[in-house]
């Protein structure tokens, strides 16, 4: 997402994109994630909307408030709900009355008439006081800490910290600071002063009376680590998919991926950025986006190596070779997903009968998974025979914890076991790729993608449904550039609900995305301090922003980072609220710093005419707490901004918004801008350069920053001119199915670049060697 002054609406797939018609130079309005493909919509949209609506809140239909009165705004206020908020013209933007009960019906709160208002308003001030302890305690481990107590007056509580490793630690009652009559019962406020604990999940056990209360009490690191201590690293970010070896089926794969980084860590690099390699629903067809997920939690097993499992190696050699047999022909300028998907399902089918030699290393597995694993494994089961999304699915069967869903598990069992013995080869190919990247020397090694959100049709959305919000999605206000505002399709988290859980499927889906991992990159970052609401049926103008508890969400991040011992990157693009940036950059929080975007602020003595209003920012004025790029997977790739590819496609496909002479203009005068400054820094011999010289001085630029880490495309490496998303395209253009490839002929074709010519290729070596400068910077 576009930062603070940065430059650009949105920098995401056409499947979850900030804003769009635009061009590098442009400044941003508030950020935005990709919303789904049109394919996507079609198949799902229409069918959620529907069963939402037979079942969902409707007490706001036909609500004759015009303005917000006293109580509701109240309400609002009380569960983190906007009233109003600064739009993308800098002014307040008020909310409707009709919004803000739809928005708190979403979450649970009845608010459709004024005696539910009331009785709701009143029920969130007294709720606290009920219950000894809050559902969720979080603190700074290491340093002294506090929790209120509410008890029945004159009753002293009795508090004890459980911790995780299993002794209990004193609490210290403190004085009663409060006192209010709740029903017809007198109840006190007390402070209760914790000890200081290790980083960990602990639990508060509080007793008073004939009343007893546990709280999960996480205690969190002050900061996330930072591997390489304060060593500067480079790294690639790379699209895996895009980058077929050898061996692999039409499709890079787990595989390519160990080999990627063994060699990259040879070559100097000290990070692989990733993009997600999340779960999509084992159905046709296969989503192409990797931030439209089923799953967050659990891996995608199209990215299976399937002669690297070891029921192959182990198999006959007849079945070998009819395993052989089903690799997929691959098309030459299109990763196509479908046929890798039907070849790499039916080979694995054909091997999971020797899986049984392994059982007891599965168990394991799938005991430490649990119970997240069981109900992923169902609900692939379960789509396979009645498709998807779940809401369509027989009423009985649309919640994992029915006694129909119970029963399908024994009649399902075989299928069941099948699914989940895929997601141990997906955990046992990424140990590979981590071996890989601590044997090759690296700092920091492969730092996967965390989407924004998942499928509400999918595995995540069907399993988390009570800690979800399915009665609203996530998306944009409206801005200059997409003034109906974007609806992303994505249900979010329900805050109260996951406090009540203790975080713990939040907690599960890190500390999945952390396993054997040396760091995560969360895109939209900002989600974890609040996200636009738009409730399903609405338009995506009619949402409004939700707050969450940062605190809870970093704290939990900063200890399973902690415990991984790996770094974070927050996609911070965009407008950031101060008070964001500070929490971010405290909890040790990476930010993302953008070539296109970094500029100056204007000049107000120079007014000429046609001359940008900001120049690029010279490089030793960049932040230090981020990772910096020349692109990202949204943009243009550095041969497509300096050719300017990204202003012929997109006036070729009418997703300009304005003319293309306008639009080459301006695309002109920032590519002289940026060159003038590679050359002021003696990065290029010239503002006019050319080529792989200008590719290689954009990103030396990016060495002569402070950032920690410095992040390039592999497409960047050869010169490929095509972006792997297009934002403002859906079907229009390939997004995320174009393999590496460089130009080859005049008339626009493309040929590909393979894994094996990538590694070997002195252009890939020559740019590795400027990047490497990043250490001795």
């Amino acid at each position: 997402m576009p930062r603070r002054n940065a430059p650009g609406p949105d920098q995401r797939p056409p499947e979850r994109q900030h804003a769009q018609h635009h061009h590098p130079g442009q400044r941003p309005d508030d950020p935005s994630p990709h919303p789904p493909p049109k394919r996507t919509v079609q198949r799902h949209v229409r069918r959620i909307r529907h069963a939402v609506s037979e079942s969902g809140p409707r007490n706001w239909v036909g609500s004759s408030l015009v303005t917000i009165d006293r109580d509701l705004a109240a309400l609002a206020a009380a569960h983190g709900v906007a009233t109003e908020y600064v739009g993308s013209t800098g002014r307040p933007e008020t909310v409707t009355p009709d919004t803000v009960i739809a928005v708190l019906g979403a979450l649970g709160v009845a608010a459709g008439t004024p005696a539910e208002v009331a009785a709701s308003l009143a029920d969130a001030d007294t709720t606290p006081w009920r219950r000894l302890l809050p559902p969720t305690v979080v603190v700074t481990a290491g340093a002294p800490a506090t929790v209120e107590v509410h008890t029945p007056s004159g009753v002293v509580p009795s508090v004890v910290v459980h911790t995780e490793p299993g002794p209990e630690l004193p609490t210290q009652n403190g004085d009663v600071t409060q006192a209010r009559t709740v029903g017809e019962l007198l109840r006190e406020a007390r402070t209760v002063s914790l000890p200081p604990l290790e980083p960990g999940w602990h639990r508060l056990v509080a007793t008073a009376g004939g009343e007893t209360a546990e709280a999960v009490l996480i205690a969190a690191p002050a900061q996330v680590p930072y591997p390489p201590g304060d060593a500067r690293v480079w790294g690639w970010m790379l699209q895996l998919y895009a980058l077929r070896g050898d061996d692999s089926w039409g499709i890079g794969d787990y595989g390519d991926l160990r080999d990627l980084v063994r060699w990259s860590g040879e070559l100097g690099a000290g990070a692989v950025v990733c993009n997600p390699l999340h779960a999509p629903s084992p159905v046709l067809p296969l989503e192409n986006s990797p931030y439209y997920p089923s799953s967050r939690r659990f891996r995608s097993p199209l990215y299976l190596r399937v002669t690297d499992v070891p029921e192959y190696r182990a198999a006959s050699d007849e079945l070998r070779l009819a395993v052989d047999d089903l690799r997929p022909e691959a098309p030459d300028d299109r990763i196509v997903r479908d046929p890798v998907w039907q070849a790499k399902l039916a080979a694995l089918e054909m091997l999971f009968p020797l899986a049984a030699s392994r059982d007891t290393a599965v168990t394991a597995y799938r005991e430490e998974q649990g119970q997240g694993l069981t109900d992923f494994a169902t609900f692939c089961a379960l789509a396979e025979e009645h498709g998807v999304p779940w809401q369509t699915w027989p009423e009985e069967l649309r919640h994992p914890g029915s006694d129909a869903v119970a029963a399908e598990r024994t009649r399902l069992a075989h299928r069941i076991d099948f699914h989940a013995w895929l997601q141990f080869l997906c955990d046992e190919q990424l140990a590979a790729v981590d071996r890989g990247a601590r044997e090759a020397g690296m700092p920091v090694g492969v730092v996967h993608d965390l989407a924004v959100g998942v499928d509400p049709g999918g595995a995540d959305a069907w399993g988390l449904q009570d800690v979800l919000a399915t009665a609203a999605t996530v998306g944009a206000p409206p801005d200059s550039f997409n003034q109906q505002g974007q609806n992303w399709g994505l249900p979010p988290w329900n805050p109260q609900k996951l406090a009540e859980a203790g975080y713990g499927p939040y907690r599960d889906m890190l500390r999945a995305v952390l396993r054997a991992a040396g760091g995560v990159r969360i895109d939209h970052v900002l989600g974890l301090f609040r996200l636009w609401w738009v409730p399903v049926g609405s338009s995506a103008a009619d949402g409004t922003y939700v707050r969450y508890d940062a605190d809870a969400f970093l704290g939990v991040l900063a200890l399973e980072a902690y415990r991984a011992g790996a770094l974070v990157v927050g996609e911070d693009l965009g407008t950031v609220e101060p008070h964001v940036a500070t929490a971010l950059a405290a909890r040790n929080v990476l930010g993302s710093n953008v070539l296109w975007f970094e500029r100056d602020d204007p000049d107000p003595s120079r007014d000429v005419e046609g001359e940008l209003p900001d120049r690029p920012r010279p490089p030793a004025d960049w932040r230090k707490g981020a990772a910096a790029s020349v692109t990202t997977h949204d943009l243009p790739t550095a041969a497509g901004f300096l050719t300017g590819e990204h202003v012929r496609v997109r006036a070729a496909l009418g997703v300009l918004g304005r003319s293309a002479a306008e639009e080459q203009a301006t695309a002109d005068a920032e590519r002289a801008a940026l060159l003038t400054l590679a050359h002021a820094e003696g990065l290029v011999s010239s503002p006019d350069a050319t080529g792989e010289e200008a590719i290689l001085g954009l990103h030396a630029l990016l060495t002569r920053t402070p950032a920690r880490i410095v992040l390039a495309a592999p497409g960047d490496a050869v010169g490929d001119v095509r972006q792997p998303n297009l934002p403002g395209t859906m079907d229009e253009y390939p997004n995320w199915r174009l393999p590496l490839a460089v130009p080859s002929a005049d008339d626009g074709a493309h040929r590909t670049v393979g894994i094996s010519e990538f590694m070997t290729s002195e252009r890939v070596r020559r740019f590795a060697a400027v990047l490497n400068e990043v250490r001795d910077a």
